[in-house]
C-alpha cells in the first residue's frame, strides 16, 4: 500500500468511526426526549407530510416549510422517508456529511503540498472542532449537509472544475436561504484573493440572484411574511431594505453591537480550536466568511454567538482554508502532528458538550418510562398538543402544537391527543402552565384522561377513540 493510499484509508476510518458515534449520540439525545420541536419537529413534520404527497403546512411554524428557509433539499429527503418514514434518517444524513468534510479537507490539504501526515492531522482537527460535535447534538439542520459540498466547492475551484463548482453551489443554496450570502462572498474571495475570475463570478451571480429570489420571493410567497431573520436586527430598521440602508448609514449604532465583550468571546471560542494555525497574512480566505460572520456578531441573538447552534457553520470552511494556508507556508504556531492533535483533543473536550449525557440530557430520565408508555397510546395520525420536547416524537401528522407560553386558551377541542409532562414541562413552559391546561380539559366532556404516571398525562378525545 503507498503512503497516499494508506493515508486515505485512514481519514476513511476516522470519517466512519465519527459517523458513528455522531449518529449513536443524536439518536440517544432523541431517546431520552432532549430533542426539541424547535427545530428537529418542524423539518421531521415538514418532510414527512411531503414524503406523503401532503402540502407540507408546519402546524408548529404556522407556514408551508420553504417559508421557512427555501430549503428545497427537504423534497430530496423526502424520498427516504418514502423508503419509510422515520426521524433517525436525518440524524444519519447529518452525522455523515459532519463526517465526510474530513475527506475533502485532507484532499484540500494535500492539494496544498502538506504532507501526508500533516494532512491527515488537519483533517483529523476538522472532526475534532467543538462546533461539528455539537452542531450534531442540537437537533437537525440542512445546512449542516452543506459542509462537504463548500470544501468540494473549493476543491474544485482550485482544480478548475467548473462543473463540479457549481453542482457544489446549487446543493449548497438549496439547503438554507442565508447561505447566498457565503456564496456570493466567496465569489469575492475568489476573485480578489485566488485571481479566479471565472469561478468568482459563477459564485457572485448565483449568491446573488439566489438572495433575491428566496428573500423576495420564495420566502414571502410561501410564509407570507419577510425573512424571519430581520427581527433579529430590529434595532436598525423593520424591513430587510431599511436595514441594508442603515448599516451605511447609521454606523454609530453598528459599532456599538459589534464592538461587545459578547462578540469578544465569540471570536475567542469560534478561533481557539485553530489558533495554532491562524496567521493574519493569511486571513484571505476569511472574506467568503465575513457576511454570516459579520451577522453573527451584529445580532443581540445569543445563539449567534456560541459553538452549540447552527449559525457559525458557514464560517469553518474558510478557517479551514487559513490553517491550510499556513501551516503550507510553514508559518504556523504548532508544526508538529502531536501537538496539533494534543491541542485539537484539549480544545475538543472543553468547548464540546460531552458532558451533557451525564447532566442535562438525564434532568427527566425520573419520567422516562412513563413518556415512552404514554407515547404508545398517541393516536397514530391525530392532532396532538404536547410539549416541545415530545414533539419531535409525534411529528408524523399532520397537525402538532405546543403547550407554552401563549396557549394557556388555545382551543383545546382541535386536538385528539394532549400529552403533558408536569414534572419535566419543557422548554418555555411550566408546571403551573400544565395545571392550567389540565383544568381546562378536565372542564371538556369529550375528553377523558386515559394515561397518568409519574405526573405525565395523556387525555384522548373520546370522539377519536372511537374512530
Amino acid at each position: 500500500m503507498t503512503p497516499k493510499n494508506f493515508n486515505c484509508y485512514s481519514v476513511i476510518i476516522m470519517i466512519t468511526v465519527s459517523t458513528l458515534i455522531l449518529l449513536t449520540c443524536s439518536s440517544l439525545r432523541h431517546i431520552l426526549f432532549q430533542s426539541t420541536a424547535y427545530d428537529l419537529a418542524i423539518f421531521d413534520n415538514g418532510i414527512y407530510l411531503i414524503s406523503q404527497g401532503k402540502i407540507p403546512f408546519v402546524s408548529l411554524r404556522g407556514i408551508h416549510i420553504l417559508g421557512d428557509h427555501a430549503a428545497f433539499i427537504l423534497y430530496a429527503i423526502a424520498g427516504l422517508y418514502k423508503i419509510y418514514p422515520s426521524v433517525y434518517w436525518l440524524f444519519g444524513l447529518q452525522a455523515i456529511a459532519l463526517s465526510l468534510g474530513a475527506l475533502p479537507v485532507w484532499q484540500l490539504a494535500r492539494h496544498a503540498n502538506l504532507t501526508p501526515n500533516l494532512a491527515v492531522v488537519i483533517a483529523f482537527s476538522y472532526l475534532f472542532y467543538p462546533l461539528i460535535f455539537n452542531l450534531n447534538l442540537f437537533d437537525f439542520h440542512p445546512e449542516t449537509l452543506t459542509l462537504p459540498a463548500f470544501f468540494w466547492a473549493l476543491l474544485a475551484a482550485k482544480k478548475n472544475n467548473i462543473f463540479a463548482f457549481s453542482l457544489a453551489l446549487i446543493f449548497i443554496l438549496s439547503c438554507r436561504d442565508a447561505l447566498s450570502l457565503t456564496i456570493t462572498a466567496m465569489g469575492a474571495w475568489l476573485i480578489l484573493g485566488e485571481k479566479k475570475i471565472k469561478f468568482g463570478v459563477i459564485s457572485l451571480v448565483i449568491g446573488i440572484v439566489w438572495f433575491v429570489l428566496a428573500t423576495k420571493v420564495i420566502i414571502p410567497q410561501f410564509s407570507g411574511e419577510q425573512v424571519a431573520a430581520v427581527a433579529r436586527y430590529n434595532f436598525l430598521g423593520v424591513s430587510l431594505q431599511e436595514i441594508i440602508l442603515n448599516l451605511f448609514f447609521k454606523p454609530q449604532i453598528v459599532l456599538s453591537h459589534l464592538f461587545t465583550l459578547n462578540n469578544l468571546e465569540y471570536l475567542l471560542l469560534l478561533l481557539c480550536p485553530f489558533i495554532w494555525g491562524l496567521l493574519p497574512r493569511h486571513f484571505s480566505p476569511l472574506i467568503g466568511a465575513f457576511p454570516i460572520l459579520f451577522l453573527n456578531l451584529l445580532t443581540e441573538n445569543k445563539e449567534q454567538k456560541d459553538l452549540l447552534h447552527q449559525y457559525s457553520l458557514p464560517v469553518l470552511p474558510f478557517l479551514i482554508l487559513v490553517v491550510i494556508a499556513t501551516i503550507s507556508a510553514g508559518q504556523g504556531w504548532l508544526q508538529r502532528p502531536k501537538y496539533i492533535v494534543l491541542w485539537s483533543l484539549v480544545t475538543f473536550f472543553a468547548l464540546a458538550k460531552v458532558g451533557y449525557f451525564t447532566s442535562r440530557y438525564l434532568e427527566s430520565i425520573d419520567t422516562w418510562s412513563a413518556t415512552r408508555e404514554a407515547l404508545t397510546q398517541v393516536t397514530k395520525e391525530g392532532s396532538v398538543l404536547t410539549s416541545a420536547n415530545i414533539a419531535p416524537h409525534v411529528a408524523h401528522r399532520t397537525k402538532v402544537e405546543l403547550a407554552i407560553e401563549g396557549s394557556q386558551e388555545i382551543n383545546l377541542q382541535q386536538f385528539d391527543d394532549i400529552l403533558l409532562n408536569k414534572r419535566h414541562p419543557g422548554w418555555n413552559s411550566s408546571p403551573e402552565l400544565v395545571d392550567t391546561l389540565i383544568g381546562r380539559i378536565e372542564q371538556i366532556p369529550d375528553f377523558q384522561l386515559t394515561y397518568k404516571k409519574n405526573q405525565v398525562y395523556l387525555f384522548e378525545r373520546i370522539s377519536s377513540q372511537s374512530n
